[in-house]
């Protein structure tokens, strides 16, 4: 498939290790279920791990266009490190055991995780020399962050107010969230637009 790398044996280990992960998240049935085993998980990342990942959220921010970059920066940040910290707090104060509500969706939450073993390795950055940046562990990092936002929170897999060019924004209306590109990233399957909460807005 277009846009697959070529993977090490370290990296094709990790993804034998991510599809056991899977199977164990598509076991979940309520929403604390799902949370304890994506804490499970994230607790397994090092702070190196972390700083790998981080270093590359900021390569990405610094190659995007001024002053996109500036206005988009702390959304991204909230995505990923904002959604970590709120996972890690919610665990230490165990409100999972509190959580019995089902899942949402949980038809788009199984092809979510169908998801997840191709897509950890289906970045098209061939050009990457950095093969801590390449390690689908660390691309796993973002998948369990936005499964706790869009199936544990209920929230948009980009926060609200994430802006997009042509000055467009994710937005929440009462109880609602709405998205101008909700619908178009269907081709590109390891999107998490695919599986996101948020309606389709249209453009005005």
């Amino acid at each position: 498939m277009a846009g697959l790398i070529q993977l090490s044996e370290d990296q094709k280990k990790a993804g034998r290790v991510i599809r056991e992960i899977v199977v164990r998240l598509s076991s979940a049935q309520t929403k604390g279920e799902l949370s304890a085993l994506l804490a499970h998980e994230i607790q397994e990342y090092t702070i190196f791990d972390l700083q790998m990942i981080g270093g590359r959220l900021n390569n990405e921010i610094d190659n995007l266009p001024s002053p996109y970059r500036e206005r988009i920066r702390p959304y991204f940040r909230e995505q990923l490190f904002g959604k970590h910290h709120q996972l890690l707090s919610l665990y230490h104060t165990r409100a999972f055991g509190r959580m019995n509500d089902p899942i949402r969706d949980p038809e788009a939450f199984k092809k979510f995780c169908d998801m997840l073993p191709e897509g950890c390795s289906s970045w098209n950055d061939s050009g990457e020399r950095n093969p801590y940046f390449r390690n689908p562990k660390n691309r796993f990092f973002y998948y369990l962050i936005a499964a706790f936002t869009m199936f544990v929170l209920d929230e948009p897999g980009h926060p609200v107010g994430t802006p997009f060019p042509g000055g467009f924004s994710v937005e929440q209306r009462g109880r609602d969230y709405y998205c101008l590109i909700r619908d178009k990233e269907k081709d590109v399957f390891y999107s998490i637009c695919n599986f996101c909460p948020a309606h389709q807005s249209e453009e005005s």
